[in-house]
């Protein structure tokens, strides 16, 4: 598998931290880690500031100029009128991300996406990150207020419990050590979800 080149001035975005932002590339340099030739970025993040990652570790990938709310919007309806706008925004900001369900993904690689998704809480700062990695935007209180974003990871919740809880059904079924790999380094709460759904808990 090749990992893209990027140079200086590419926009990009970090795939198991999309909270952060569109970076914008600074510097860049070729290294070779563990004999797997790359690259040494430093980036910009909208959200997170100076970031320096190197390809080989980090899934980097390029950024796109939309949001997924815009990109939501633009693809399934034309001609919004407000209500039609809400019901995408509610689908954009509700929707488990694509890696936690991907059918082409590996039973360990879903349970892993998904037990990070419990890095995010309810309130505060976590709550922005959240909205920000859902919707695409830099700041995501621009366009909802925080009623609105408290009420969205509330459906969020529900469903990305309902992922974990059919996804270690799957793995108690096919591959019981699944479950472990993927729950290493995953965040506590996730952890105890999935103790929880084990029947453990």
């Amino acid at each position: 598998m090749t990992t893209p080149r990027f140079q200086f001035g590419d926009r990009l975005l970090h795939a198991d931290k999309p909270e952060w932002g569109v970076g914008q590339v600074i510097g860049a340099e070729d290294v070779t880690i563990d004999g797997v030739a790359g690259q040494r970025l430093k980036i910009r993040f909208e959200r997170e500031g100076l970031k320096s990652l190197a390809t080989q570790i980090a899934r980097l990938r390029p950024a796109e100029t939309q949001t997924t709310i815009e990109r939501a919007e633009e693809g399934v309806l034309s001609g919004l009128n407000p209500e039609d706008s809400d019901k995408v925004a509610r689908e954009v900001m509700t929707a488990i991300p694509e890696a936690a369900r991907d059918p082409f993904a590996s039973l360990t690689a879903r349970l892993s996406a998904t037990f990070g998704l419990y890095r995010f809480e309810s309130s505060g700062a976590s709550l922005i990150d959240w909205a920000a990695a859902q919707s695409g935007l830099t700041d995501p209180l621009s366009r909802f207020n925080r009623h609105e974003l408290e009420e969205f990871f509330r459906r969020f919740s529900v469903s990305r419990d309902e992922q974990l809880k059919g996804l270690i059904g799957e793995a108690k079924r096919a591959d019981p050590q699944a479950i472990t790999t993927a729950a290493k380094g995953a965040p506590k709460a996730g952890v105890e979800a999935g103790r929880r759904f084990l029947g453990r808990g």
